[in-house]
């Protein structure tokens, strides 16, 4: 069967069994559990009231146990103990983290991962809200905010091997097709570069890939937030004699930090889990090594099942509180 053919097949059954679902589970719930007959007629609507929102989050909540909660469970028991031939495990404790944490490769990973995260979300955020601001002030600042969005509908590996190509190198004499060494050749009459080899600059160019797609996420979130300033303090910064950028800086960049925020940290869980860029330009080579990436070695290419697991355990507790105080900056924002 054609893969359109079945996505549409596959779109229409689900569908279909959701529908059926919710008007099920709202019928048995009418009338078998809480019907509206008699004396507690009204006692029983409240009841099914009550009730009816858990019955639409049943599936998501099924969706989330099954493919969330258990494997973070299942990683837990798996990064604490040594698997053994015959599907057997044996109890091991924390020597697995031991192991992980005297690999090199666990530290070169780590640190890359902290340079990613001081460089990627400051410069994604920055360039967002830049992006923001100046086009809200254009006529075509609609098409611009397009154009810098349209990264987003690229999907991390499309992404990768898109600046593969920038960074791309032919050898000496022959015509450049990547655009860094077309430049590089034209201003230095230098030999073209490996880029994706150059320790420590092919870690930065491997930044550039995800700076270049979370800007339009930047920016969208941050231009709706500057749209909601009132126009009264602006106006009122005006009249005071404050230049453009002091109003941008004292006057707006104030009242949307929350919202900064939020972006930061979104980008910021985004950054910890990074792995289709590294995966698809450099695969962990030349000391790019990242945290996903490295679990993804040891569980699949070295079978190392229980240091890979105490990796995804440690890129787990990263995120977490991260994603606490992301969700904790939303219901501000949202008060």
């Amino acid at each position: 069967m054609h893969p359109a053919i079945q996505g549409i097949f596959t779109i229409v059954i689900g569908v279909s069994v959701c529908g059926a679902y919710f008007y099920a589970s709202n019928w048995v719930l009418d009338n078998a559990i809480f019907p509206a007959k008699g004396v507690k007629a009204g006692r029983n609507i409240n009841r099914a009231n009550m009730l009816r929102p858990w019955l639409f989050l049943l599936p998501a909540l099924l969706a989330l146990s099954i493919y969330l909660v258990y494997p973070g469970f299942e990683s837990l028991f798996l990064s604490l103990t040594e698997r053994l031939p015959g599907n057997r495990y044996s109890w091991v404790g924390l020597d697995n983290y031991r192991k992980m944490l005297v690999d090199p490769k666990f530290g070169e990973a780590l640190f890359n991962n902290l340079l990613w995260l001081l460089i990627v979300p400051a410069l994604s955020t920055a360039f967002g809200l830049m992006a923001a601001q100046l086009t809200d002030r254009i006529s075509w600042g609609n098409a611009a905010k397009s154009i810098v969005f349209m990264p987003m509908a690229i999907s991390f590996v499309g992404a990768s091997v898109i600046w593969k190509l920038v960074y791309d190198m032919r050898p000496a004499g022959q015509e450049q097709i990547g655009v860094l060494n077309a430049i590089y050749v034209w201003l230095t009459e230098s030999d073209p570069q490996t880029w994706l080899t150059q320790i420590p600059w092919n870690g930065f160019l491997l930044m550039v890939v995800l700076i270049w797609i979370q800007t339009g996420f930047a920016m969208v979130i941050l231009s709706a937030a500057l749209r909601g300033i009132p126009e009264e303090t602006v106006e009122a910064a005006i009249v005071d004699g404050a230049n453009p950028f002091q109003i941008f800086f004292r006057i707006k960049v104030p009242q949307i930090m929350p919202t900064i925020l939020v972006v930061w940290t979104t980008i910021t869980v985004t950054v910890l889990k990074v792995f289709d860029i590294v995966y698809a330009m450099t695969n962990g080579q030349w000391e790019t090594q990242v945290l996903a990436n490295y679990m993804f070695d040891k569980l699949f290419r070295a079978n190392d099942w229980g240091v890979g697991s105490a990796a995804a355990m440690i890129i787990m507790l990263l995120v977490t509180p991260i994603l606490f105080l992301n969700i904790r900056n939303a219901r501000r924002e949202m008060e």
